[in-house]
């Protein structure tokens, strides 16, 4: 039988965007999904160790472009890849690699991209550490999250405006 997800939801925040203790609820390492605490929350952002930097369009674009090279190095088939101001998103078929290598693949990628093009995130770090990955186990999961990641995000933050 094999146990290998025919494909992998990625997501990973811009660093002190998404802090434990959210307000949006967050998930712990070891323990899976947590409530809002603003206390925790407030103690993280109190304790971060660099000013929180949102990505612009242009940032934006380098890390989906650094997502698109290595998925062509690697043979990695990438369904779609979202970089949005505080997070990214990757769908993504890569069986023969572990899913948490390929996350933090894509993460140096776009992370040697961005200080290579941008001085502002030379000598501090550009994302939260390690960064959560869904498995998909069908077509239609993988359709799921494509139309999410394409249309949901544009979606989301326009409904704020």
């Amino acid at each position: 039988m094999n146990t290998t997800p025919l494909g992998l939801f990625i997501t990973w925040t811009v660093y002190g965007t998404f802090l434990p203790g959210d307000a949006r609820g967050w998930r712990h390492r070891s323990t899976g999904p947590q409530l809002a605490q603003p206390q925790l929350e407030t103690w993280h952002r109190d304790h971060l160790s660099h000013d929180v930097i949102l990505l612009e369009d242009s940032m934006q674009l380098v890390a989906e472009d650094a997502i698109y090279e290595i998925c062509d190095v690697r043979s990695w088939s990438l369904w779609t890849t979202s970089a949005q101001t505080n997070h990214v998103h990757v769908v993504i078929t890569a069986p023969e690699y572990k899913p948490k290598v390929v996350r933090d693949q894509l993460k140096a990628k776009a992370t040697m991209e961005l200080r290579q093009t941008f001085a502002i995130w030379r000598g501090r770090p550009v994302w939260t550490v390690k960064g959560d990955i869904e498995f998909l186990n069908s077509e239609s999961a993988i359709q799921q999250c494509v139309i999410y990641v394409n249309e949901a995000q544009d979606r989301k933050y326009r409904d704020l405006m």
